[in-house]
């Protein structure tokens, strides 16, 4: 029951990312969103379910500083690469600019 929840709601998920994707700002991978929250410019972090626990838990802590929501991604970190709409793996995306999707509503934050 729960994996079908999840899956639907990745589904939902893949939709909103690659709206952004088209007419937002993003970064996709470790070092870029890193720097984008230390710099106060990402309003969401999204965390794939594979991504090395080292990795998770610093960009858990960066975001705790500085007020950025995040969101796991109930997946491998190739199903969030696809979900972008991209053909390679990423371990966290970290939406700057939403622009004409509503992500941050979908995600209530």
């Amino acid at each position: 029951m729960a994996i079908r929840k999840n899956k639907k709601l990745n589904e939902k998920l893949s939709k909103k990312l690659r709206l952004v994707i088209k007419s937002g700002k993003f970064s996709i991978g470790y070092n870029t969103t890193g720097k984008s929250i230390k710099n106060g410019n990402c309003k969401l972090i999204i965390v794939a379910n594979n991504c090395p626990s080292t990795r998770r838990l610093e960009l858990e802590y960066l975001a705790m500083l500085n007020k950025v929501s995040i969101h796991h991604f109930y997946g491998t970190n190739f199903e969030l690469g696809i979900a972008c709409g991209k053909f390679f793996s990423c371990c966290c995306i970290g939406v700057i600019e939403p622009g004409d999707s509503d992500i941050l509503n979908f995600l209530n934050i």
